[in-house]
C-alpha cells in the first residue's frame, strides 16, 4: 500500500488497508472459481445433460447474465450503503446458488442456479473497488485493482487442475456444496474485518456529495469518457473473460484434439499466466501513474497485440496442436491492457459516484462476456449446420469475435480523447 495512505482523512492506515484487501480478495477468489469452473466441468456436464455448444455457451453465460442484471441497482446501493452491507447481502444469494446448482437435475435447473450464482457474486469486485476509491490514493487503487484481478486469476487457477483432481473423489455436486460453505466463511471474515461505511458528513468524500444527488446514473451516461471506453470493455475485455472462462477448454479439446485432462492442464497454464500478468500490472502501474503515463496510451498500443494472437489461433486452427494452451494464454495476457480501463473509469468520476461509475462499466463488461460466450456457441452451431467441420466452425466463430474486437479498438482510437 502507498506510504501516502493517511494524506487524505478518509484513507485507511496501512495495516487496516492490507486486512481489508485480504478479506475482500478471499471473496473474489471464490467468485472467480465459481465463474470459471464450467470450463473444467464442460465435458462432464455435456455428457451428463446432453448439452450442445449453444447450451454450453448459454449455461456459462447465465452466470454473466445474472451478474449483469444486478449492476445498475448495485452501484446505487454501494454509494448509499457502502461495500460491507451490500456484499454481505449479495453473497447470501451466491451460497444459495451454489447449493441449487449441486441439486439441479436438468439443464434449466443448472441455468437458473448459474444465474443466481452470478447475481450473488456480482458485488465481489465492485464493492471493494468502491471502498478503495475512498480508502486508498490513486496509485494504490491501480495496484489493488490489478491485484484483485490477480486474486481472481488464482480462483480461476483453482478451477482447473484442482477441480479435475477432486472430481473423481467428490463429484461436481459435492464441489458446489463446498463452494457454498467457503463463500459463507468469506462472508464471516468481511463482517468482522471490513470497516462500516460512514455516511452523511462523517467523511470528506460524503461532504463533497451534492445535495441534489438522487442516486441516478445521469452523470455517468452523459460522460464522453465513459462512452469512449465502452466498446473495448464490451468486446475486448468481455471477450477475453469469455474465452478464458469457457471457450479455451473446448478450443483445446474440439479444435486441437486434447483430452479433458490435457485441457485442464492447459487451463491451469492459461490462468497461471493471467495471475502473473495481473501481479506484474500491480507492481508497475503505480510507477506508470507517477510518471504521468496515461492508461489510454497503454490501451492504445497494447491491445493490438491481442489481435495478432487471435489471428494466429484462427490461422493455425488444428495445426496448433500442443501449442493450443500457449496460444490462448498469449491472447489472454495481451488482452490484459484493457483491464486498466476499469479503475480509470472509477477515478474519472468524483468519489460519491464511484459505485455507480464502476458498476455501470462492469455492466458493459459482463454484458459483453455473456454476448461473446453465447454468441460463439451460436456461431459454432451455425457453422456445423452449414456443413463446416467442428474445428472450422470454431475458427469462424473466433474470427468473427476478432473482427468485433478490432472494430471496438478502432472506435476507441478515433473517438476524440477526453481528459478524465
Amino acid at each position: 500500500m502507498s506510504d501516502n495512505t493517511l494524506a487524505h482523512p478518509d484513507h485507511l492506515p496501512r495495516r487496516m488497508a492490507v486486512v481489508v484487501f485480504l478479506a475482500f480478495a478471499l471473496a473474489y477468489f471464490f467468485s472467480a472459481l465459481v465463474r470459471a469452473i464450467t470450463a473444467t466441468l464442460s465435458p462432464t456436464l455435456t455428457t451428463e445433460f446432453s448439452l450442445s455448444a449453444q447450451d454450453l455457451g448459454l449455461l456459462a453465460g447465465g452466470y454473466f447474465l445474472g451478474f449483469s442484471l444486478t449492476q445498475l441497482p448495485l452501484g446505487r446501493w454501494l454509494d448509499q450503503h457502502g461495500p460491507k452491507k451490500v456484499i454481505l447481502a449479495f453473497l447470501s444469494f451466491a451460497v444459495l446458488g451454489c447449493l441449487a446448482f449441486s441439486w439441479a437435475d436438468s439443464f434449466h435447473g443448472l441455468l437458473a442456479a448459474r444465474v443466481l450464482c452470478g447475481m450473488g457474486v456480482s458485488a465481489c469486485l465492485m464493492a471493494p473497488l468502491t471502498g478503495y476509491r475512498r480508502w486508498f490514493d490513486a496509485s494504490t487503487q491501480l495496484r489493488t485493482n490489478s491485484w484483485m484481478l490477480m486474486t481472481g486469476s488464482l480462483g480461476m487457477l483453482a478451477a482447473t487442475l484442482p477441480v479435475q483432481w477432486l472430481m473423481p473423489i467428490w463429484g461436481w455436486r459435492a464441489l458446489f456444496v463446498m463452494l457454498g460453505v467457503m463463500i459463507a466463511i468469506a462472508m464471516l471474515l468481511i463482517a468482522l474485518l471490513v470497516p462500516v461505511w460512514k455516511t452523511g458528513t462523517q467523511t470528506a468524500a460524503a461532504a463533497q456529495t451534492p445535495p441534489d444527488d438522487n442516486g441516478s446514473y445521469r452523470e455517468i451516461w452523459r460522460s464522453a469518457y465513459f462512452w469512449r471506453m465502452t466498446p473495448i470493455g464490451f468486446f475486448t475485455y468481455g471477450g477475453m473473460v469469455a474465452i478464458q472462462t469457457l471457450w479455451a477448454g473446448p478450443w483445446m479439446t474440439q479444435v486441437a484434439g486434447w483430452t479433458a485432462g490435457e485441457a485442464a492442464q492447459g487451463l491451469f497454464l492459461i490462468n497461471l499466466a493471467m495471475l502473473v500478468s495481473f501481479w506484474l500490472w500491480g507492481l508497475i502501474t503505480p510507477g506508470l501513474a507517477r510518471r504521468g503515463i496515461p492508461v489510454e496510451r497503454l490501451i492504445a498500443w497494447g491491445v493490438p497485440l491481442s489481435f495478432l494472437m487471435i489471428g494466429a489461433l484462427v490461422w493455425m486452427g488444428p495445426a496448433v496442436g500442443s501449442g493450443a494452451a500457449i496460444g490462448v494464454a498469449l491472447f489472454c495476457v495481451t488482452s490484459t491492457f484493457v483491464a486498466l480501463a476499469q479503475p480509470a473509469v472509477g477515478m474519472a468520476f468524483p468519489s460519491h459516484l464511484a459505485g455507480r461509475a464502476l458498476s455501470a462499466y462492469n455492466l458493459v463488461v459482463f454484458a459483453g462476456i455473456f454476448v461473446v460466450q453465447w454468441g460463439i456457441g451460436l456461431l459454432v452451431d451455425a457453422g456445423l449446420g452449414m456443413g463446416l467441420t467442428k474445428p472450422a466452425a470454431y475458427q469462424a466463430a473466433l474470427a468473427s469475435f476478432g473482427v468485433c474486437s478490432v472494430l471496438s479498438w478502432l472506435y476507441f482510437m478515433l473517438k476524440k480523447p477526453v481528459q478524465p
